[in-house]
């Protein structure tokens, strides 16, 4: 989960010293006024100065 309301998971494929990392299959979880909206990404890599929050095995918001 990151700080600006979105959750993300995937499989972690890497990560550095800064909590970077970079996750394949993801499904981003968006928090809005109008309800909860999913993305599907092939990768991406997170930030890790935006991450607040990790849960190995986690499902998402949908589990």
């Amino acid at each position: 989960m990151k700080s600006t309301n979105r959750e993300f998971t995937g499989t972690l494929l890497g990560f550095d010293d800064f909590v970077n990392m970079v996750l394949s299959d993801v499904t981003e979880y968006e928090m809005t006024p109008q309800g909860r909206k999913a993305t599907k990404l092939k990768q991406t890599l997170l930030n890790g100065n935006n991450i607040a929050l990790l849960i190995p095995g986690g499902e998402g918001p949908e589990a």
